[in-house]
C-alpha cells in the first residue's frame, strides 16, 4: 500500500485512531484503486484517453491535504487541474449494500469504499 506524506504532522497528532483508519482506508483507494469501487463520470469518460490517464495520475498522487481542504483529516476530497479541466475526487463510505452511510468507516468489513472522479462542471 502506498502511503501518502503528511501534509500537516502536527494535526496528525490530535487525530484518532479511528480517523488515522479512515485516512488509511481512502489512502489506499485513492492511490492504488483497491479496497473499493472507483467510478469515472461520464464527463471523464468523454476526456481523450491521454488527458484520462494525467486526471487518474493525478489523482492517485494527489497529496495536498491541508486543513483548509480536509478538515477532519480523512483525505476524502480533493481537486486538481489538467489542461482547462476542474477535476474533483470524493471518497464516500457506505454500507456494504450501498443503501446508507457506514456504520463503521474506519472498518473495511462493514464499508463499501466508493472513489468518485468527476469534473467540477459535473458538480
Amino acid at each position: 500500500m502506498a502511503e501518502t506524506p503528511d501534509q500537516f504532522p502536527e494535526q496528525d497528532q490530535q487525530l484518532d485512531a479511528e480517523t488515522l483508519a479512515i485516512r488509511t482506508l481512502n489512502d489506499q483507494l485513492r492511490t492504488t484503486f483497491s479496497g473499493g469501487q472507483v467510478l469515472l463520470t461520464p464527463g471523464v469518460n468523454a476526456l481523450k484517453s491521454d488527458t484520462m490517464q494525467r486526471v487518474i495520475d493525478a489523482v492517485r498522487g494527489f497529496d495536498d491535504f491541508t486543513p483548509d481542504n480536509d478538515p477532519y483529516g480523512t483525505h476524502d476530497f480533493g481537486m486538481v487541474d489538467i489542461d482547462s479541466e476542474r477535476v474533483m475526487f470524493k471518497v464516500d463510505a457506505y454500507d456494504k449494500n450501498h443503501e446508507y452511510g457506514s456504520p463503521d468507516p474506519a472498518d473495511p468489513l462493514v464499508t463499501a469504499r466508493v472513489l468518485t472522479i468527476l469534473l467540477a462542471s459535473e458538480y
